[in-house]
């Protein structure tokens, strides 16, 4: 099939993807910015509407746009990579690309613990947990949202050192004499945000979220820390590492 130009289709919508990545590149068009409609961008290259959206599915499929039925075409912000491996940390992982990281407590308070998380944190059910509420930002630019669980007997005034830590749990741990931990497990899924972590987020409503729940623990992997992190999907790379080798839990005791 050929279009207007008496190009083919599958060059005409390259070339187009091709311009539109360079004129992205190049800051004509900045982030949050609508790209032309199809119809306009069909017209100026002489070619159907379709071979306009197969450009934009191009782009889309790079982080390139966002691509949404009443908002047309929108530059997208590089997504930042985070990556998970035997140890997380958020500062050291944004850190490593020169870019800034803070971060502020939403709210904490002390809940008996669910049998689910007990269960993972190795309580009896009912024990008491800091439940801690945290936004987190990358350069200026909201990345995360997420709730934190951790045993009340191990960490009794949790909130006020999360806080004097500069709402780093890598920090927190060190004020408490915890100077190394490693990551358990790591568990990915996508839905889309709710209207409060939109608002925090600072993402579209109905935008995606990647959430993801997390163990981590002391070296000797007796767990310490739960994590229910819900990520900017349009604005974050999971990278995932090989966790390699873990010395065996004690006797009769799951690692997991």
């Amino acid at each position: 099939m050929t279009d207007a130009t008496g190009s083919e289709a599958g060059t005409a919508w390259r070339r187009i993807a091709d311009e539109l990545e360079a004129a992205i590149g190049r800051g004509d068009y900045q982030e949050g910015a609508t790209l032309p409609s199809s119809l306009a961008l069909a017209e100026r290259y002489g070619v159907h509407r379709h071979t306009v959206r197969q450009a934009f599915r191009h782009l889309a499929d790079r982080g390139l746009v966002t691509v949404s039925r009443g908002r047309g075409t929108q530059v997208t912000a590089p997504r930042f990579p985070y990556r998970i491996g035997r140890r997380v940390s958020m500062r050291t992982n944004f850190g490593a690309a020169g870019i800034s990281v803070a971060g502020s407590m939403l709210g904490a308070e002390i809940v008996a613990g669910e049998a689910e998380a007990c269960a993972a944190l190795r309580l009896e059910e009912g024990a008491p947990l800091w439940q801690v509420e945290a936004l987190s930002l990358a350069g200026g630019i909201p990345v995360s949202t997420g709730v934190h669980l951790l045993p009340v007997a191990r960490f009794p005034e949790f909130d006020r050192v999360f806080v004097e830590s500069g709402s780093s749990i890598t920090a927190a741990f060190k004020a408490c004499g915890i100077p190394d931990y490693v990551r358990l497990s790591t568990r990915l899924s996508a839905r889309i945000a709710s209207e409060r972590e939109a608002l925090l987020l600072k993402i579209e409503p109905g935008a995606a979220v990647m959430v993801s729940k997390a163990v981590d623990a002391l070296p000797d992997l007796t767990p310490i820390h739960l994590i229910d992190g819900i990520f900017a999907g349009e604005r974050m790379e999971m990278v995932v590492e090989p966790f390699g080798e873990l010395p065996s839990p004690p006797a009769g005791e799951s690692g997991a």
